[in-house]
């Protein structure tokens, strides 16, 4: 998806050659798996897909979206009839407040969408698509975006409907989430549940039971998954060593931090990387 047509944005109807194609380099690239520079979405017309989306496995059959988000790391394969349309907004395209709603409804997963709802994209797709076609127009940029951004919010809008209401949350709901908002901003530096806490103005044992049931897990449990899942996708998709990604998720200590994954995935880091290289 690189097209000096408008930096930020792009939007492409790919047919099952086309993806293909697409799939062949990224194999021998980067091995399948990679990570997009913008948000991505993602609306399967016909056929099956098989997406890998951070370590999870889905079976996407049409008509369906997805959303990935830039930190995520993804594979793809595709059945024979795969049509799929597919576009990415950069951070400063997309308006502030759906960034906000994609904040909160990641890790997606995929929807499937009933026939009225899919003729609704259908018509917003083929609009954005023909506008990404008219570069000469005076206005181009700004009929780009709003129009994306429309597409985004209706992908959103599908997401909320499975959302429980903000006026149903519970006050253990309202913590478990602001606390998983610090933790997005925060894990390579903060790691003690106690400082999430003083963040939070609570004590640390009514965090605990805050998250503890709305989760099912402790803190410190979100706490070492939320670096682990960073570890991985750096293990899978960069060249750092090990040491190198312990030091930048914040672990001076690195034999403590291999310990660490070696107790949370059940192997040691390396044999992770080569086990998903292969």
């Amino acid at each position: 998806m690189i097209d000096d047509r408008d930096p930020g944005i792009t939007i492409e109807r790919l047919y099952m050659k086309d993806l293909l194609l697409l799939i062949a380099e990224t194999l021998e690239v980067d091995k399948a798996v990679h990570r997009h520079d913008g948000h991505s979405f993602f609306l399967l017309e016909t056929g099956q897909v098989k997406l890998e989306i951070d370590f999870e496995h889905h079976i996407i059959n049409s008509p369906s979206i997805i959303y990935v988000n830039p930190d995520q790391v993804h594979s793809t394969a595709a059945s024979d009839d795969v049509i799929i349309v597919s576009w990415a907004l950069s951070n400063d395209n997309i308006n502030p407040e759906y960034l906000k709603l994609l904040a909160d409804i990641t890790p997606a997963i995929p929807l499937t969408l009933d026939d009225d709802t899919f003729a609704i994209f259908s018509d917003a797709v083929n609009f954005c698509l023909n506008l990404y076609e008219c570069k000469g127009n005076k206005l181009y940029h700004s009929l780009l975006k709003n129009s994306c951004n429309a597409l985004v919010a209706l992908v959103i809008s599908q997401y909320l409907e499975l959302a429980k209401p903000a006026d149903k949350l519970s006050r253990f709901d309202n913590v478990t989430k602001a606390f998983k908002d610090l933790l997005e901003q925060n894990y390579t530096t903060i790691k003690r549940p106690a400082d999430y806490a003083e963040k939070l103005n609570i004590s640390t044992p009514y965090l605990n039971e805050c998250v503890k049931n709305t989760t099912g897990h402790s803190v410190s449990h979100q706490i070492q998954q939320r670096v682990i899942l960073e570890a991985k996708r750096l293990l899978y998709h960069s060249d750092k060593t090990v040491k190198e990604i312990a030091g930048a998720l914040g672990y001076d200590d690195y034999p403590y931090f291999s310990r660490l994954f070696t107790k949370i995935t059940g192997m040691s880091a390396l044999t992770f990387r080569n086990k998903n290289n292969d």
